[in-house]
């Protein structure tokens, strides 16, 4: 019996098939192109976004670039699940491919940190079906037991896209130029044959025949969703420029709170049309599981973003250095990503791994915060290995847990919303994190150098004309500075550019440390709260 012979059957039947192992991965390897697209823009993205930041002169609106892919692929997420029911998974599959290859071609071309933030957007309406589409067709053609296996190979795909997207955004961050473009445009422009790529094989591999399922689009509740969210992460952003309880501030937080207050009334009218179904949230596994996805999405997004800053501002490493340091991280995660997966699929337990993996991530933070200037690697290393083994161990088990409970009929939506969860809490956890950072930056480095002022030596330093010439327009008059870009830090004489990093340090061992907390929160949830499952193998 062939695939689509096995395939037919199911669809006739009601209830899709059970494949077997070389059934599965045939199909999987049409998906895991697709994700790996994905997964390797956002690292590729991630190791560069500095030197990004600087050529385009908005170091400290940064932020804007991953949270409008973010903001607009956790909204665009739960739509997904809706068309692919309509009109198929391979055409709407397809068609996100295709929006976030035109997206990688806008941002190749970007001339300003804005411009390129919108671009970046247009990518994430296409990223937010990549991850959640093959989800939910891996959650169709398999048991909950098995899950845990095969979406252990995606989180191997994402490893392995975190050990290529660091080096290759940090070489291509290093050129100048290639080809007479700018040597982080092809962080973008790479994406275009990759694309081409994921699309043949999704195109070869991925046939189901489709049952058309009679639903409306859920139009009005995918607007008061974004009039909810937008304002409130504007605010994440601008709360450090504008005052957190400034009259713009108030404003925005009214608008999102009336956009989420509708699109709850919204949801609850749409019955199954509903971009996220209320029924679903009745299911105690499911409300645990996509809650956890949001805290742990917080704590991950935020380290992630956060720590680069600190190989590259502080320890003063290239993008490529940078890449290659944090191999630490991927390594863990990709072991223990694919142990967990065997163990869940032998055993059926999975609340185990869950404790120890948020236990093993705030571990990591705790960590970071105790960074300092002088650190040795190894100390940075030991907080990455346990990052990466934390994750490895609770994001997979945390998509598990969120689906045990579901019925198949609503697989679809429940794994939309555990992304539309995950990248909600990664849109908050980068902008808060990265707000905090440099609205608490600027005070301590302010500090630092009124302290360091006080040693005629040091007032020596800075008045060597290298020293002088790389401070301008960096120390404002009053004792403020100014850190739209940290080109400076290149040029400045290490002794001079202590008081700054001290004062980066400093300011990232508060946004560690806030990250301990949220991951402390996720530990304790799960210890105490998450029923010891076995998982079916029906």
């Amino acid at each position: 019996m062939t695939f689509s012979d096995t395939q037919q059957q199911g669809a006739a039947g009601g209830a899709p098939a059970r494949l077997g192992h070389r059934q599965i991965t045939t199909v999987m390897s049409g998906l895991v192109l697709g994700m790996f697209l994905g997964a390797l823009d956002q690292t590729v993205v991630s190791s560069a976004l500095r030197t990004i930041a600087d050529d385009l002169h908005g170091l400290t609106a940064q932020a804007w670039v991953t949270t409008a892919y973010l903001v607009t692929a956790t909204i665009a997420t739960p739509l997904y699940g809706k068309l692919s029911d309509l009109h198929g998974r391979r055409p709407v599959y397809l068609a996100a491919i295709a929006l976030f290859t035109a997206g990688s071609l806008l941002c190749g071309c970007a001339t300003s940190i804005y411009e390129l933030a919108v671009f970046r957007a247009v990518q994430g309406l296409g990223g937010g079906g990549l991850m959640s589409l093959a989800m939910t067709i891996v959650a169709d053609i398999t048991t909950p037991r098995e899950r845990g296996r095969y979406q252990g190979y995606f989180m191997a795909v994402f490893g392995g896209a975190s050990i290529v997207g660091p080096l290759v955004g940090g070489a291509f961050a290093d050129r100048t130029s290639l080809l007479g473009i700018d040597g982080w445009r092809w962080i973008f422009l790479i994406n275009m044959p990759l694309a081409a790529a994921a699309a043949v094989a999704i195109v070869r591999v991925l046939r189901f025949p489709h049952r058309r399922v009679r639903h409306r689009l859920d139009h009005a509740g995918a607007l008061a969703l974004a009039v909810g969210l937008v304002p409130l992460l504007i605010v994440a952003e601008q709360g450090r420029t504008w005052g957190w309880v400034s009259p713009r501030a108030l404003l925005l937080y009214a608008i999102g709170v009336v956009g989420l207050s509708v699109f709850v009334v919204v949801e609850r009218r749409a019955g199954d049309a509903a971009l996220l179904p209320p029924r679903l949230f009745r299911i105690r596994a499911f409300r645990l599981g996509v809650g956890l996805h949001f805290v742990v999405g917080i704590g991950m997004f935020g380290a992630m973003t956060t720590l680069p800053l600190y190989l590259q501002l502080v320890r003063g490493m290239s993008p490529m250095a940078a890449g290659l340091a944090t191999l630490p991280t991927v390594f863990a995660n990709l072991a223990v990503t694919l142990l967990v997966g065997r163990l869940i699929s032998r055993t059926g337990r999975f609340k185990v791994h869950l404790v120890a993996g948020t236990g093993s991530f705030t571990a990591a933070m705790l960590v970071f915060a105790t960074l300092r200037v002088d650190s040795p690697l190894w100390q940075a290393a030991l907080g990455m290995a346990l990052m990466g083994a934390g994750l490895g161990a609770s994001m997979q088990t945390l998509t598990t847990l969120a689906q045990s409970e579901v019925p198949r009929t609503d697989m679809g939506a429940a794994t939309a919303s555990v992304n539309f969860f995950r990248s909600n809490g990664g849109t908050v956890g980068t902008a808060a994190f990265l707000s905090v950072l440099f609205s608490t930056a600027a005070g301590r480095i302010a500090d630092r150098l009124a302290e360091a002022r006080h040693d005629p030596a040091y007032r020596r330093l800075l008045a060597r004309p290298d020293n002088a010439h790389a401070l301008t327009g960096v120390l404002r008059p009053g004792g403020g500075v100014g850190l739209e870009d940290s080109a400076f830090l290149h040029t400045l004489d290490r002794g001079a550019a202590l008081p700054f990093l001290q004062g980066y340090v400093a300011a990232m061992r508060v946004v560690f440390l806030t990250g301990a907390a949220v991951a402390l929160v996720a530990f304790l949830i799960a210890a105490w709260r998450v029923p010891n499952l076995t998982l079916s193998d029906e």
